[in-house]
């Protein structure tokens, strides 16, 4: 009788250098103070890890609120986003906000739930912190993908 053997899921943190990394903390502890330090260390490698899940994907994927505050304060450093994403992909990943066909792609949570699934899929690890909608029962009053959500940072000013 043979056993499966579970991969271990792989840390996205370490796609980026250390000091790009460390930056990438320092701006968001001062951008959302109610984060600790390690919460914002999970957050850069949650948006790491979902930045190659959107590489490797062939449908659009949607990052939670908070993993694309992330997402922002890394795009705000241009030309090191620019490097990483050649460095590590081949190519510039672009962020284009905006909400896509829900017929087509399904609503937020279900895109979500793809997204989680297709950062899966590509090895990393899932911290469910950071992408609270998919805990939360569907529902009809949600609106702007669940980011009023006292789990989300204040919005951006």
């Amino acid at each position: 009788m043979t056993t499966a053997q579970k991969n271990p899921k792989i840390d996205a943190r370490t796609l980026l250098d250390e000091p790009m990394r460390d930056i990438l903390v320092s701006n968001m502890l001062d951008k959302f103070p109610q984060l600790t330090e390690e919460q914002a260390h999970r957050g850069v490698g949650q948006m790491l890890a979902f930045l190659a899940a959107c590489n490797r994907a062939e449908r659009p994927l949607s990052p939670s609120p908070l993993v694309d505050d992330f997402w922002h304060a890394f795009l705000l450093h241009t030309k090191a986003y620019r490097d990483f994403c050649e460095a590590q992909f081949g190519r510039f990943l672009d962020h284009q906000p905006g909400y896509l066909d829900v017929d087509e792609h399904g609503g937020g949570k279900a895109l979500r739930a793809r997204t989680v699934d297709e950062i899966t899929l590509a090895g990393y690890e899932i911290d469910m912190e950071f992408w609270p909608e998919l805990d939360l029962a569907e529902c009809s009053q949600c609106h702007a993908n669940c980011s009023d959500s006292p789990n989300h940072p204040p919005a951006r000013s």
